[in-house]
């Protein structure tokens, strides 16, 4: 095993058994099972939300169950759709239920789930237009606050505020938040919606994604921080249809943004099986095919660069999640970005990411016999367990920031 990984994803503890009256449970027969990492492995689920609404039948049902059991099997994490324009095409009538259908899902199935994006140039509410800045202003803010409480507990953690590096410069079409952007600028509209995020939900992770690696993302977290907007976590795109960065560009975008020492998710990862985008493409939107299939010699190179990347963030201590985008192909763009194809069955990808995290990278069954002070040493992977006495149950967390001692009452 890589001794990265070994240092920054695995603990050792001393499990103390205790009797109810707190007495040590000695010479005990215990077994220990593994039933989540702390790391999150994520998707884009947006086709839950027609899912868990009851919008597929027949065959398509079959199709979004399949995609579904996909998603269980691999993932413990995720991101559910609040783009603007679709959330809410008409004032006053968000989607609101059906996307409250998928989260209430996502966590019946022990899913984490985090919403993106609440602001975000691109596919923003077209109704915007008819607005002021000062009124485009109250009325994200009005959005935010509406959806982040409405989703309180069901959702607590977002994409805040979605490539901002752009925004004001954006030129593609007209729209709202450019606008908006463009009077205020990046950092004051940045802490216009993380103030109003905190303010609704003080215990919300909050995140700032981008797509653009360069000094200028640098640049604008730095800004963001002096000014003292607190972001928890930084996120960042690796959208590879052009080609797998690399084990090099990885490490280096890392060691860039790990100077602000605050934690990175991999917010949207795509590694394409088919054609690769031509390299003189500047806005992969840009890009637009009808047919883009996937080939068995391009499933092959996208389960070994899948497996480098995923292997080379979670060695990394910084990182706490990866999400591909997402888990079916013919997504954005009509890619064979997923790790299942249309048919529903899995490729080289899935099931060699598979083979990491329910394998490799997942602590396996193991047997212990408590001493006579009630202690038995264990070691495993950062998350949650489930420990097994007499046919009892109890459940634990191996974290690398508590005492390494842990106390379980049967």
């Amino acid at each position: 095993m890589n001794n990265e990984i070994r240092k920054n994803r695995m603990a050792d503890a001393t499990i103390i058994v205790l009797k109810p009256d707190h007495t040590p449970l000695a010479n005990q027969e215990l077994s220990v099972a593994q039933t989540r990492h702390s790391f999150l492995f994520g998707t884009a689920a947006f086709d839950l939300v027609p899912f868990t609404s009851g919008e597929y039948e027949g065959e398509k049902l079959e199709q979004a169950q399949g995609r579904a059991e996909n998603l269980l099997g691999l993932c413990n994490a995720a991101t559910l759709p609040f783009y603007w324009a679709r959330f809410e095409p008409q004032r006053g009538q968000p989607m609101t239920a059906q996307v409250k259908n998928a989260a209430k899902w996502c966590i019946d199935h022990h899913l984490l789930t985090k919403g993106h994006p609440l602001c975000w140039h691109t596919l923003t509410a077209d109704w915007l237009l008819e607005m002021s800045n000062a009124e485009i202003l109250q009325a994200q803010i009005a959005r935010i606050q509406r959806d982040v409480a409405d989703f309180r507990g069901l959702i607590d953690m977002w994409d805040v505020i979605n490539e901002a590096v752009i925004m004001p410069v954006f030129d593609k079409y007209d729209n709202g938040l450019t606008r908006l952007c463009r009077e205020m600028g990046r950092i004051k509209t940045i802490r216009a919606m993380f103030e109003t995020s905190r303010a609704t939900n003080p215990s919300a992770t909050l995140l700032l994604n981008d797509f653009d690696v360069s000094d200028a993302y640098d640049i604008l977290v730095e800004g963001c921080l002096e000014a003292g907007i607190k972001i928890d976590v930084i996120g960042i795109q690796s959208h590879m249809h052009q080609g797998y960065w690399g084990v090099e560009k990885t490490l280096k975008v890392l060691d860039h943004f790990s100077r602000f020492n605050l934690p990175i998710h991999f917010t949207e990862t795509t590694l394409v099986s088919g054609h690769l985008m031509p390299p003189e493409i500047v806005d992969l939107n840009d890009y637009q095919v009808q047919d883009w299939p996937t080939t068995p010699e391009g499933e092959e190179r996208q389960a070994r660069e899948a497996i480098q990347h995923y292997t080379t963030l979670f060695a990394h201590p910084l990182v706490e999640g990866i999400t591909w985008w997402d888990m079916s192909d013919g997504g954005w763009l009509h890619a064979p970005a997923g790790l299942i194809r249309r048919d529903g069955s899995s490729k080289p990808a899935y099931d060699e990411l598979l083979k990491l995290v329910k394998g490799e990278w997942w602590t396996p069954p193991t047997k212990l016999v408590t001493d006579n002070h009630g202690k038995v040493q264990f070691t495993g992977f950062l998350g949650d367990y489930e420990l097994t006495c007499e046919g009892k149950q109890r459940s634990f967390s191996l974290a690398k920031e508590e005492a390494t001692k842990i106390e379980v009452l049967f």
